[in-house]
């Protein structure tokens, strides 16, 4: 029998069958989600299907469980592929739980979510988004405000051939994506500095 890792705070066990939807992405993570037994897989799921297959966990693991830490909504889609058995753990309790850790632990689990979240985050963009929705949720992801009215800019920190790198295209399309922007009038400048000259268009095309 498999043991719940919780026992000092209010869990609830369920048994899910394959098919069934445990996590969709952009919904609020609620709970924190240990998979006891069973296979889930993660990935993007478009009209109901699983277009974007992007790893399968088998449990005993924690699904998602950036999620829940960082108070953020889901990244990814998860499904059962076969019947799983399932324990759920109130979100604010799991949080609470993770602060009641020494600080050197509390910093460490706190910095492996963030990482974690990062790089799933970028999977998805891969699977999911072609090369100018990739290339406007970066830009967006590292603006900084630049003055006092709520301009923002993006430094180019490594070279464009790593950037490219970093979201699964080729630098001439990461050149070629920078300059459709500019022929749109989303970004201007050159060099190691761009600025965002409409970021909420730089959304919507990051959402498209």
């Amino acid at each position: 029998m498999t043991h719940a890792p919780y026992t000092d705070v209010a869990t609830l066990a369920t048994h899910s069958a394959p098919g069934t939807v445990l996590v969709r992405r952009g919904q609020p993570a609620t709970h924190a989600l240990h998979v006891l037994s069973g296979r889930i897989t993660l990935g993007v799921v478009e009209q109901g299907l699983m277009r974007h297959q992007l790893s399968l966990v088998e449990g005993p693991c924690w699904l998602e469980a950036a999620a829940s830490l960082l108070n953020l909504p889901h990244v990814v889609d998860a499904i059962c592929e076969t019947e799983a058995q399932l324990q759920w753990v109130a979100a604010p309790e799991f949080r609470a739980s993770a602060q009641a850790v020494s600080e050197p632990a509390k910093s460490l689990l706190f910095d492996l979510a963030r990482s974690q979240r990062q790089q799933t985050e970028v999977a998805v963009s891969r699977l999911a988004k072609d090369a100018d929705a990739r290339c406007a949720e970066w830009l967006l992801r590292h603006a900084e405000p630049i003055d006092n009215v709520g301009a923002l800019a993006v430094t180019l920190h490594e070279r464009k051939r790593l950037i490219a790198a970093q979201l699964g295209i080729a630098p001439e399309t990461f050149s070629r994506v920078l300059r459709h922007l500019r022929e749109l009038n989303l970004i201007s400048g050159g060099g190691r500095v761009l600025s965002l000259l409409n970021p909420q268009a730089l959304r919507d095309l990051a959402e498209a």
